[in-house]
């Protein structure tokens, strides 16, 4: 870090949901933070603005790809990095973070899923940590830390259930893309907003917290909770379970990633589970209707087969969402688009390298395109 203990931050995919959460931090906490420099893929006239604001550079990706990435993180040397780019754009960017020696506050659960052991032996080699700034995986990176991971038995994720969570399978059948973009406690991208319709998000989840947290299938759950106000949990082997509460606000994970390893005050409002309109709250907890939302089941094999099995469901996902966006497919179509794609191929090789793991997601996106 810098002599001045002020931590130098860098945040690519500044003028997406997580990219103004973390400015807005940024804001709110000079006397621990400067942001050093910012990315955006394509909403230039947004960059600029924000470059001038916060008085750094800036590379707009949709021109300067990879390159203008690699370039600013040379010319800007930050102590740490939000990568706040959505979906499968988010890998390369991750893995430049990471062979430079730089810690990686990591929203873009995508590099995780597609290249996870990849990232890790990048890590190692160079002694960056990567923390996690998903709220699910913030809490148990937390809960973990805290209870100690040889005590742990059981992780617990939690899911709001989006907005179609009481949908019958026939009305699944008939919603909107606008229907699919009214999440009920999340303010969110349009993709991921899709992805927690379909629960598809979740299934992402699942298999990033195998590989973070190094556990099998078997030993994480997903229990619905439409509150979001626990954002997960862990069951340790005496059967206790622990939890992280807070309101649903991305700027808690992030601030956490920030500051780790020290918990420091921050101008969040502390959390009062009586903090409510009438002094009230309830929290409710349901299993997840697998039959009804195939994704999570089918991220659960994924996680399972593990091999390259993760990159195709990322990839079969995003390629079917966007049909769906389209209106090419309905919404149950999502799902049968990255099933048949997971099922009628042999995925179980495991990528040795960046290279192999951007092939794999371009087969995959080409059969998947073939699909839909």
């Amino acid at each position: 870090m810098n002599d001045s203990n002020i931590k130098k931050v860098l945040v690519l995919g500044c003028t997406g949901s997580i990219g103004t959460s973390s400015l807005d931090i940024l804001r709110n906490q000079k006397d621990r933070f400067v942001c050093c420099g910012i990315s955006a893929n394509s909403r230039e006239k947004e960059l600029k603005a924000l470059g001038s604001e916060f008085n750094c550079p800036v590379t707009l990706t949709k021109n300067e790809g990879i390159e203008g990435i690699k370039r600013l993180l040379d010319e800007t040397s930050p102590d740490i990095v939000i990568n706040g780019i959505a979906g499968s754009a988010g890998l390369e960017p991750s893995m430049a973070v990471l062979e430079r020696g730089i810690d990686l506050a990591l929203a873009n659960k995508e590099t995780v899923v597609m290249s996870g052991p990849l990232m890790f032996e990048a890590a190692k080699k160079s002694g960056s940590r990567i923390l996690p700034v998903d709220s699910e995986h913030s809490a148990i990176f937390t809960l973990v830390n805290q209870c100690g991971k040889e005590n742990i038995d059981k992780i617990v994720i939690t899911a709001s259930g989006g907005p179609f969570r009481t949908f019958s399978k026939d009305k699944l059948a008939t919603v909107t893309v606008q229907d699919a973009l009214k999440h009920p406690t999340w303010d969110m991208g349009v993709k991921i907003t899709i992805d927690s319709a379909s629960l598809g998000n979740k299934g992402l989840e699942v298999i990033e917290a195998c590989r973070l947290f190094g556990v099998a299938a078997s030993q994480v759950q997903v229990v619905v909770h439409p509150q979001s106000v626990i954002h997960s949990l862990v069951r340790t082997k005496d059967g206790i379970v622990y939890g992280q509460f807070s309101e649903p606000d991305m700027k808690h994970p992030i601030l956490q990633a920030l500051d780790w390893p020290k918990i420091l005050p921050s101008f969040m409002k502390p959390f009062d589970l009586t903090d409510t309109a009438d002094g009230t709250r309830t929290l409710t907890f349901e299993k997840p209707r697998m039959d009804d939302f195939p994704m999570l089941g089918l991220a659960f094999e994924c996680a399972q087969k593990d091999g390259s099995y993760p990159i195709v469901y990322n990839a079969a996902n995003e390629i079917a969402v966007q049909a769906f966006i389209e209106g090419k497919i309905n919404f149950p179509g999502i799902a049968e688009c990255v099933g048949t794609v997971l099922h009628n191929s042999d995925w179980s090789s495991v990528p040795k390298s960046i290279s192999d793991v951007l092939e794999i997601d371009k087969e995959a996106r080409t059969k998947a395109r073939e699909l839909v």
